[in-house]
């Protein structure tokens, strides 16, 4: 059996959510917090706890979950004027739940992640 995450219950139903998508491999609902129009997180069904933990075999995997990001943003309207995807990785990081996921960002300018120059 899977280890209960909270994650682990939305992709079982077991919490109600926003879902957008769901096939074997990947889960898609709304965040409940959102930081713009657009806020949806894409995580597999199966788990694995940071970016720290994905393993050659979880290539593919990782793949879908861009793959399902690029049909969400089509979907939302904001394919054309742009979105951002983010994954993070541990507290420093900002990671708040330790089953790994994709945020989709949307919806309005975003500016920038970080100041490099």
């Amino acid at each position: 059996m899977a280890e209960e995450t909270f994650f682990r219950k939305i992709i079982d139903k077991e919490i109600p959510s926003d879902m957008l998508y769901q096939d074997d491999f990947v889960t898609a609902f709304r965040d409940i917090s959102p930081q713009a129009p657009t806020h949806i997180l894409i995580i597999p069904n199966k788990l694995i706890a940071t970016a720290n933990d994905i393993e050659i075999e979880d290539e593919l995997l990782i793949g879908k979950l861009y793959s399902v990001a690029k049909i969400l943003a089509k979907q939302e309207g904001i394919d054309e004027s742009g979105y951002r995807l983010i994954m993070n990785c541990n507290q420093d990081g900002g990671q708040e739940v330790f089953h790994i996921h994709l945020h989709l960002l949307g919806g309005k300018p975003l500016g920038q992640l970080v100041a490099v120059g």
